[in-house]
């Protein structure tokens, strides 16, 4: 398909016309097809969600009584934003079947790639209304607290749900192979040890980290420090003079990379084996006050709203 694509796990939820693409809504809210006289009707459901080690997702939702459904019930993922990447479709259909009084239930197997992205969250019951979004319900999230791969999986998959600013559910998702995973963050004032580990790929000769300016009035563009290796295992640690040598003006962040091998292509490191959606505001580590040529510079790292790492030169106020 042209515009978007869009695939179905399992059984028959592809039948039908697919809904229209909201990227937002009110929680809870229902809307008419184009041809449809009756008027919306509100109704709330509400979808927990239980995740396993492997990556996999299983929605339950509650139909409130009265309810009706047809064998075409689907839960509906769209990726906000449009076409997903290669390999991938930006709408998944779930089908929905029965699990006990008043219950439904759609599974995500792990297998099943989302692209990188926020995927919003909807219910098409097969009444012949549009899909409406889905409130969130309860997590049981703790598989994915500390969860531990096998270091030799090719491409790694991570979804989390969460509840956006307008109280509906969505799903964070990444998609990345090899990938790199930060642990402990030890920050001093020479600088930040990381301790993480590598995923779908092993440390060779020539492995190093690689702190990149994120634009292009600073020199150097980028600084590189050896990895320190245990099998998967990684720690180095970046020098934070370095850095601040390049600072010219403003704030300026470093994206965190790892590469391999010598020759290897480039790896972002990131935090995204736990139940944590958006880690910028809830991971916090300290600015430290570094003397440049330039003056004071405060530096520290922090996570992206991508959950990848990256460190914040900022220069010392401006004056007058």
């Amino acid at each position: 398909m042209s515009a978007s694509t869009r695939s179905t796990v399992t059984g028959p939820g592809a039948a039908g016309s697919p809904a229209q693409r909201p990227d937002s809504g009110r929680p809870g809210e229902r809307r008419t097809t184009a041809t449809g006289g009756e008027p919306p009707v509100p109704v709330d459901l509400k979808a927990d969600c239980i995740a396993d080690s492997a990556g996999g997702l299983t929605f339950d939702l509650n139909v409130p009584q009265g309810t009706g459904t047809s064998w075409s019930a689907a839960l509906v993922l769209r990726l906000r934003g449009g076409a997903g990447t290669e390999g991938a479709d930006d709408e998944v259909r779930l089908p929905l079947g029965p699990n006990g009084p008043g219950r439904l239930r759609a599974v995500l197997p792990s297998t099943v790639a989302l692209a990188e992205g926020r995927w919003n969250a909807y219910a098409d019951l097969g009444d012949g209304r549009d899909a409406c979004r889905l409130l969130p319900g309860v997590n049981d999230l703790r598989s994915l607290v500390d969860r531990r791969p096998l270091a030799g999986i090719g491409r790694l998959g991570v979804r989390i749900p969460y509840a956006t600013k307008l109280g509906n559910l969505a799903l964070r998702s990444w998609l990345r192979g090899p990938h790199a995973e930060a642990g402990d963050i030890l920050v001093t004032p020479e600088g930040m040890t990381v301790t993480g580990r590598l995923y779908g790929a092993s440390p060779a000769d020539g492995a190093q980290a690689e702190a990149r300016a994120r634009g292009a009035d600073t020199e150097p563009a980028a600084v590189t420090v050896p990895l320190a290796v245990d099998g998967p295992d990684f720690t180095f640690t970046v020098p934070y003079d370095g850095l601040a040598a390049g600072w010219r003006r403003g704030s300026g962040p470093w994206d965190l990379w790892l590469r391999p091998a010598e020759g290897a292509r480039p790896v972002r490191i990131a935090r995204l084996l736990d139940d944590v959606a958006d880690k910028k505001q809830v991971f916090s580590y300290p600015a430290l006050t570094v003397r440049a040529a330039a003056g004071e510079l405060r530096i520290g790292p922090y996570y992206t709203l991508d959950n990848d790492l990256a460190i914040r030169v900022t220069g010392p106020p401006e004056h007058g």
